[in-house]
């Protein structure tokens, strides 16, 4: 299960560590089983969970010889509500084709000057929207 969607414009193997926590909430994970849900290496989960921790998203806890991680409550979805995996195909692409974290959709300034690319994302913007609809 996903985390929810406010949750992940965050850096890849962070938001692959919350899913794979989400899916777990009432059980937690520890790092072992992290490493073997997460395809990333122990230095990118261990900064993952540092940048995760320190935004308050994950929580730890120890048992004897165990450290159990889980995610906030407020990153898990309720029951019943759906996952946007349509936003997330589209940020991905956009993300893909221009580079950088998704954005809101409105082109930025930041391209100005580079040869068109705020042009661009204009136009990568208003087909984004068009398929959009289409596929409604």
């Amino acid at each position: 299960m996903p985390a929810r969607a406010a949750f992940r414009d965050r850096e890849e193997t962070e938001v692959a560590v919350l899913d794979a926590l989400v899916g777990r909430a009432d059980d937690g994970m520890t790092v072992l089983e992290l490493r073997s849900h997460v395809d990333a290496d122990i230095d990118q989960i261990e900064s993952a969970l540092t940048a995760l921790k320190r935004d308050g998203l994950i929580r730890v806890e120890r048992s004897e010889e165990t450290v159990w991680i889980y995610p906030d409550d407020r990153v898990v979805p309720d029951p019943g509500e759906s996952p946007d995996d349509e936003r997330g195909f589209f940020d991905a692409l956009r993300r893909r084709l221009f580079g950088g974290p998704a954005h809101d959709g409105r082109a930025d300034d930041s391209h100005v000057g580079d040869g068109g690319r705020a042009d661009d994302a204009g136009v990568l913007d208003r087909a984004v929207e068009r398929l959009r609809r289409l596929f409604r």
